[in-house]
Protein backbone atom coordinates (compact mmCIF):
# COMPACT_ATOMS: atom_id res chain seq x y z
CA UNK A 1 0.00 0.00 0.00
CA UNK A 2 2.95 2.34 1.02
CA UNK A 3 4.61 1.50 -2.06
CA UNK A 4 1.65 2.14 -4.45
CA UNK A 5 1.00 5.96 -3.09
CA UNK A 6 4.33 6.33 -2.65
CA UNK A 7 4.20 9.38 -4.80
CA UNK A 8 1.24 11.18 -2.49
CA UNK A 9 3.55 11.10 0.56
CA UNK A 10 3.97 14.50 0.83
CA UNK A 11 0.71 15.98 -0.98
CA UNK A 12 -0.39 18.83 0.65
CA UNK A 13 -4.16 17.62 -0.44
CA UNK A 14 -5.45 15.16 -3.19
CA UNK A 15 -7.99 15.27 -5.53
CA UNK A 16 -9.15 11.66 -6.53
CA UNK A 17 -11.60 10.82 -9.42
CA UNK A 18 -14.08 8.81 -8.94
CA UNK A 19 -16.88 7.45 -11.31
CA UNK A 20 -18.09 4.62 -9.82
CA UNK A 21 -16.73 2.01 -12.05
CA UNK A 22 -15.04 -0.94 -10.32
CA UNK A 23 -11.49 0.78 -11.40
CA UNK A 24 -11.98 3.99 -9.69
CA UNK A 25 -13.96 2.01 -6.86
CA UNK A 26 -10.93 -0.22 -5.73
CA UNK A 27 -8.48 3.30 -6.03
CA UNK A 28 -10.70 4.85 -3.46
CA UNK A 29 -11.34 2.34 -1.09
CA UNK A 30 -7.24 1.92 -1.08
CA UNK A 31 -6.09 5.28 -0.39
CA UNK A 32 -8.73 5.33 2.33
CA UNK A 33 -6.74 2.53 3.86
CA UNK A 34 -3.57 4.17 2.79
CA UNK A 35 -4.44 7.10 4.71
CA UNK A 36 -5.18 5.58 7.47
CA UNK A 37 -1.79 7.05 9.47
CA UNK A 38 -0.21 8.39 11.80
CA UNK A 39 -0.19 11.86 9.15
CA UNK A 40 -3.24 11.70 7.48
CA UNK A 41 -3.73 13.99 4.29
CA UNK A 42 -6.70 15.67 3.05
CA UNK A 43 -8.47 13.24 0.27
CA UNK A 44 -11.67 15.14 -1.88
CA UNK A 45 -13.38 12.62 -4.03
CA UNK A 46 -14.51 13.96 -7.49
CA UNK A 47 -17.40 12.15 -9.48
CA UNK A 48 -17.63 13.98 -12.89
CA UNK A 49 -21.17 14.33 -14.34
CA UNK A 50 -20.61 14.96 -18.42
CA UNK A 51 -24.17 15.41 -18.86
CA UNK A 52 -24.21 12.79 -21.55
CA UNK A 53 -26.42 9.87 -19.73
CA UNK A 54 -28.97 10.91 -17.09
CA UNK A 55 -28.13 8.09 -14.81
CA UNK A 56 -24.90 10.12 -14.49
CA UNK A 57 -26.05 12.01 -11.46
CA UNK A 58 -27.91 8.82 -9.68
CA UNK A 59 -24.02 7.61 -10.47
CA UNK A 60 -22.48 10.34 -8.80
CA UNK A 61 -24.70 10.49 -5.67
CA UNK A 62 -23.78 6.62 -5.43
CA UNK A 63 -19.87 7.71 -5.05
CA UNK A 64 -20.76 10.44 -2.43
CA UNK A 65 -22.15 8.00 -0.67
CA UNK A 66 -19.66 5.63 -0.69
CA UNK A 67 -17.22 8.23 0.05
CA UNK A 68 -18.91 9.07 2.73
CA UNK A 69 -19.21 5.83 4.51
CA UNK A 70 -15.02 5.98 4.17
CA UNK A 71 -15.19 9.64 5.59
CA UNK A 72 -14.09 11.11 2.36
CA UNK A 73 -15.81 14.56 1.07
CA UNK A 74 -17.44 14.43 -2.41
CA UNK A 75 -17.83 16.70 -5.06
CA UNK A 76 -19.73 16.49 -8.28
CA UNK A 77 -18.39 18.80 -11.04
CA UNK A 78 -20.87 19.06 -14.26
CA UNK A 79 -19.76 19.63 -18.11
CA UNK A 80 -21.92 22.15 -18.30
CA UNK A 81 -22.96 23.78 -22.04
CA UNK A 82 -23.24 22.56 -25.54
CA UNK A 83 -21.31 19.55 -26.31
CA UNK A 84 -19.93 18.65 -29.24
CA UNK A 85 -21.06 16.48 -32.29
CA UNK A 86 -17.28 15.15 -33.09
CA UNK A 87 -14.59 13.99 -31.38
CA UNK A 88 -16.83 13.71 -28.09
CA UNK A 89 -14.56 11.60 -25.95
CA UNK A 90 -11.84 13.45 -26.66
CA UNK A 91 -13.68 16.97 -25.70
CA UNK A 92 -14.68 15.22 -22.78
CA UNK A 93 -11.75 13.88 -21.38
CA UNK A 94 -10.40 17.44 -21.76
CA UNK A 95 -13.46 19.22 -20.16
CA UNK A 96 -12.98 16.48 -17.19
CA UNK A 97 -9.29 17.18 -16.44
CA UNK A 98 -10.50 20.83 -16.67
CA UNK A 99 -12.40 20.95 -14.16
CA UNK A 100 -10.50 18.43 -12.21
CA UNK A 101 -7.63 20.40 -11.98
CA UNK A 102 -10.01 23.86 -11.31
CA UNK A 103 -11.06 22.18 -8.49
CA UNK A 104 -7.48 21.27 -7.02
CA UNK A 105 -6.61 24.67 -7.61
CA UNK A 106 -9.43 26.37 -5.79
CA UNK A 107 -9.28 23.63 -3.12
CA UNK A 108 -5.43 24.00 -2.68
CA UNK A 109 -5.00 20.43 -4.07
CA UNK A 110 -1.04 19.42 -5.23
CA UNK A 111 -2.62 16.18 -6.06
CA UNK A 112 -5.14 14.50 -8.50
CA UNK A 113 -5.24 10.76 -8.43
CA UNK A 114 -6.84 8.84 -11.76
CA UNK A 115 -7.34 5.20 -11.53
CA UNK A 116 -5.88 4.31 -15.38
CA UNK A 117 -4.78 0.96 -15.29
CA UNK A 118 -2.66 -1.58 -17.48
CA UNK A 119 -5.61 -2.36 -20.06
CA UNK A 120 -6.07 1.79 -20.59
CA UNK A 121 -2.45 1.62 -21.22
CA UNK A 122 -2.19 -0.61 -23.53
CA UNK A 123 -5.69 0.58 -25.20
CA UNK A 124 -4.28 4.17 -25.08
CA UNK A 125 -1.32 2.40 -26.90
CA UNK A 126 -2.84 0.98 -29.42
CA UNK A 127 -4.68 3.94 -30.45
CA UNK A 128 -1.80 6.01 -30.75
CA UNK A 129 -0.17 3.83 -32.95
CA UNK A 130 -3.27 4.03 -35.35
CA UNK A 131 -2.91 7.74 -35.60
CA UNK A 132 0.34 7.41 -36.66
CA UNK A 133 1.96 9.02 -33.43
CA UNK A 134 6.08 9.24 -32.72
CA UNK A 135 8.07 7.54 -30.34
CA UNK A 136 6.15 10.59 -27.76
CA UNK A 137 2.55 8.97 -28.08
CA UNK A 138 4.09 5.34 -27.97
CA UNK A 139 5.25 5.68 -24.77
CA UNK A 140 1.80 5.95 -23.46
CA UNK A 141 0.49 7.57 -20.35
CA UNK A 142 3.23 8.65 -17.41
CA UNK A 143 2.42 7.36 -14.07
CA UNK A 144 2.84 10.70 -12.76
CA UNK A 145 3.02 14.09 -15.03
CA UNK A 146 2.39 17.97 -14.00
CA UNK A 147 -0.96 19.54 -14.76
CA UNK A 148 -1.11 22.99 -14.99
CA UNK A 149 0.85 23.03 -11.73
CA UNK A 150 -1.21 20.01 -10.16
CA UNK A 151 1.15 16.50 -9.89
CA UNK A 152 -1.20 14.35 -11.68
CA UNK A 153 -0.71 10.51 -10.26
CA UNK A 154 -1.55 7.27 -12.00
CA UNK A 155 -1.38 4.61 -8.63
CA UNK A 156 -2.60 1.78 -10.82
CA UNK A 157 -1.18 1.47 -14.20
CA UNK A 158 0.53 -1.49 -13.82
CA UNK A 159 -2.42 -3.64 -12.56
CA UNK A 160 -5.27 -4.58 -15.05
CA UNK A 161 -8.62 -4.40 -14.76
CA UNK A 162 -9.57 -7.42 -13.80
CA UNK A 163 -7.49 -7.43 -10.48
CA UNK A 164 -9.23 -4.64 -9.75
CA UNK A 165 -12.81 -6.25 -10.62
CA UNK A 166 -11.50 -9.58 -8.49
CA UNK A 167 -10.43 -6.94 -5.75
CA UNK A 168 -14.15 -5.10 -5.53
CA UNK A 169 -15.93 -8.23 -5.53
CA UNK A 170 -13.71 -10.17 -2.81
CA UNK A 171 -14.01 -7.01 -0.31
CA UNK A 172 -17.43 -6.65 -1.69
CA UNK A 173 -17.41 -2.90 -2.07
CA UNK A 174 -20.42 -1.98 -4.92
CA UNK A 175 -19.71 -0.48 -8.14
CA UNK A 176 -21.64 0.87 -11.03
CA UNK A 177 -21.17 -0.62 -14.92
CA UNK A 178 -21.16 2.75 -17.33
CA UNK A 179 -22.80 1.39 -20.48
CA UNK A 180 -20.27 3.65 -22.29
CA UNK A 181 -17.92 0.96 -21.79
CA UNK A 182 -19.38 -1.35 -24.56
CA UNK A 183 -20.44 1.53 -26.71
CA UNK A 184 -19.16 0.66 -30.14
CA UNK A 185 -19.26 4.19 -31.49
CA UNK A 186 -16.33 5.41 -29.18
CA UNK A 187 -12.87 4.27 -30.74
CA UNK A 188 -11.16 3.17 -27.35
CA UNK A 189 -14.29 0.92 -27.44
CA UNK A 190 -13.50 -0.76 -29.84
CA UNK A 191 -9.73 -0.98 -29.55
CA UNK A 192 -10.80 -2.78 -26.34
CA UNK A 193 -12.99 -5.46 -28.24
CA UNK A 194 -10.09 -6.24 -30.44
CA UNK A 195 -7.80 -6.66 -27.05
CA UNK A 196 -8.27 -10.28 -26.81
CA UNK A 197 -7.58 -11.12 -30.28
CA UNK A 198 -4.02 -9.33 -30.25
CA UNK A 199 -3.21 -11.08 -26.99
CA UNK A 200 -3.91 -14.58 -28.37
CA UNK A 201 -1.27 -13.80 -30.77
CA UNK A 202 0.87 -12.44 -28.03
CA UNK A 203 0.57 -8.63 -28.02
CA UNK A 204 -0.66 -8.30 -24.83
CA UNK A 205 -1.41 -5.28 -22.61
CA UNK A 206 1.85 -6.16 -20.48
CA UNK A 207 3.86 -5.89 -23.69
CA UNK A 208 2.09 -3.05 -25.07
CA UNK A 209 3.18 -1.53 -21.68
CA UNK A 210 6.51 -2.91 -21.99
CA UNK A 211 6.96 -1.42 -25.20
CA UNK A 212 5.67 2.01 -24.06
CA UNK A 213 8.18 1.93 -21.00
CA UNK A 214 11.08 1.05 -23.44
CA UNK A 215 10.26 4.41 -25.74
CA UNK A 216 9.68 6.31 -22.31
CA UNK A 217 13.56 5.52 -22.10
CA UNK A 218 14.61 5.83 -25.32
CA UNK A 219 12.79 9.48 -24.74
CA UNK A 220 14.79 10.41 -22.09
CA UNK A 221 18.03 9.64 -24.06
CA UNK A 222 17.10 11.95 -27.31
CA UNK A 223 15.56 14.74 -24.60
CA UNK A 224 18.83 14.97 -23.65
CA UNK A 225 20.81 15.05 -26.97
CA UNK A 226 18.02 17.78 -28.14
CA UNK A 227 18.48 19.87 -24.78
CA UNK A 228 22.09 19.99 -26.11
CA UNK A 229 21.94 20.47 -29.56
CA UNK A 230 19.14 23.04 -28.80
CA UNK A 231 21.80 25.23 -26.56
CA UNK A 232 24.15 24.93 -29.67
CA UNK A 233 21.46 26.23 -32.18
CA UNK A 234 22.49 29.72 -29.43
CA UNK A 235 18.30 30.81 -28.97
CA UNK A 236 17.75 34.46 -28.69
CA UNK A 237 14.45 35.05 -27.70
CA UNK A 238 12.40 38.06 -27.74
CA UNK A 239 9.39 39.67 -27.42
CA UNK A 240 7.79 38.20 -30.45
CA UNK A 241 9.85 34.81 -30.70
CA UNK A 242 13.06 33.19 -31.28
CA UNK A 243 16.22 33.58 -33.48
CA UNK A 244 18.42 30.18 -33.80
CA UNK A 245 21.35 29.38 -35.45
CA UNK A 246 20.15 26.58 -37.63
CA UNK A 247 23.11 25.00 -38.50
CA UNK A 248 22.11 22.66 -35.92
CA UNK A 249 19.31 21.29 -38.00
CA UNK A 250 21.78 19.99 -40.96
CA UNK A 251 24.26 18.96 -38.89
CA UNK A 252 22.47 16.72 -36.54
CA UNK A 253 20.77 13.24 -37.26
CA UNK A 254 16.87 13.83 -38.66
CA UNK A 255 15.08 12.90 -35.06
CA UNK A 256 17.22 15.23 -33.01
CA UNK A 257 16.80 17.94 -36.03
CA UNK A 258 13.30 17.47 -35.69
CA UNK A 259 13.19 17.63 -31.94
CA UNK A 260 15.13 21.23 -32.08
CA UNK A 261 12.44 22.55 -34.42
CA UNK A 262 9.65 21.58 -31.75
CA UNK A 263 11.70 22.89 -29.22
CA UNK A 264 12.23 26.01 -30.36
CA UNK A 265 8.46 26.04 -31.59
CA UNK A 266 7.98 25.78 -28.19
CA UNK A 267 10.02 28.33 -26.64
CA UNK A 268 8.46 30.84 -29.22
CA UNK A 269 5.50 29.87 -27.34
CA UNK A 270 4.07 27.77 -30.63
CA UNK A 271 3.64 24.89 -29.26
CA UNK A 272 2.14 22.24 -31.56
CA UNK A 273 0.17 18.85 -30.65
CA UNK A 274 1.49 15.70 -32.16
CA UNK A 275 -1.10 15.25 -34.46
CA UNK A 276 0.74 17.57 -36.42
CA UNK A 277 3.95 15.64 -36.76
CA UNK A 278 4.12 14.35 -40.81
CA UNK A 279 4.00 18.62 -41.12
CA UNK A 280 7.08 19.39 -38.59
CA UNK A 281 8.74 16.45 -40.51
CA UNK A 282 7.97 17.77 -44.15
CA UNK A 283 9.44 21.65 -42.35
CA UNK A 284 12.08 19.85 -40.74
CA UNK A 285 13.25 17.91 -44.40
CA UNK A 286 12.98 21.17 -46.06
CA UNK A 287 14.78 23.22 -43.65
CA UNK A 288 17.71 20.74 -43.58
CA UNK A 289 17.39 21.08 -47.01
CA UNK A 290 18.19 24.56 -47.37
CA UNK A 291 20.57 25.47 -44.59
CA UNK A 292 23.17 22.72 -46.63
CA UNK A 293 22.78 24.88 -49.80
CA UNK A 294 22.63 28.10 -48.03
CA UNK A 295 19.54 29.00 -48.89
CA UNK A 296 16.61 30.99 -47.84
CA UNK A 297 13.29 30.42 -47.02
CA UNK A 298 10.15 31.05 -45.96
CA UNK A 299 7.42 28.64 -44.49
CA UNK A 300 4.38 28.60 -42.14
CA UNK A 301 2.99 25.76 -39.70
CA UNK A 302 -0.13 26.16 -37.85
CA UNK A 303 0.44 30.14 -37.04
CA UNK A 304 3.97 29.85 -37.01
CA UNK A 305 6.47 31.51 -39.23
CA UNK A 306 9.65 29.90 -39.69
CA UNK A 307 11.68 32.24 -42.05
CA UNK A 308 14.92 31.06 -42.51
CA UNK A 309 17.92 33.40 -43.56
CA UNK A 310 21.15 32.74 -46.03
CA UNK A 311 23.28 33.37 -43.71
CA UNK A 312 21.23 30.18 -41.39
CA UNK A 313 19.76 32.25 -38.47
CA UNK A 314 16.15 30.92 -38.37
CA UNK A 315 13.61 33.84 -37.03
CA UNK A 316 10.48 31.62 -35.54
CA UNK A 317 7.56 34.27 -34.87
CA UNK A 318 3.67 34.18 -34.93
CA UNK A 319 2.12 34.13 -38.54
CA UNK A 320 0.55 37.99 -39.12
CA UNK A 321 -3.29 37.31 -39.85
CA UNK A 322 -2.70 38.48 -43.54
CA UNK A 323 -0.56 35.62 -44.13
CA UNK A 324 -2.05 32.97 -42.57
CA UNK A 325 -2.96 30.43 -45.41
CA UNK A 326 -0.93 31.38 -47.84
Amino acid sequence: MNRLFSGLDKAAAIIAAVSGGPDSIAMMHLLARWNQRSDPCTILVATIDHGLRPEAAEEAVFVAGEASSLGLAHRTLVWTGTKPASRLQERARAARYALLVGLAHETGASHLVTAHTLDDQAETILMRISKGSGLAGLGGMRAERDRDGIRHHRPLLDYPKSALLDLCQAEGWPFVTDPSNTDDRFTRVRWRKVMPVLAAEGLTAERLAELARRVRQAEEALDLKTGEAFLRAKPVPDDTGLTIDAAVLGIEPFEIALRVLMKSLSQAGLALDHSRLQRLETCTARLRDAVLRRQALRMTIAGALLDLGRDGSLRIAPETPRRRGR
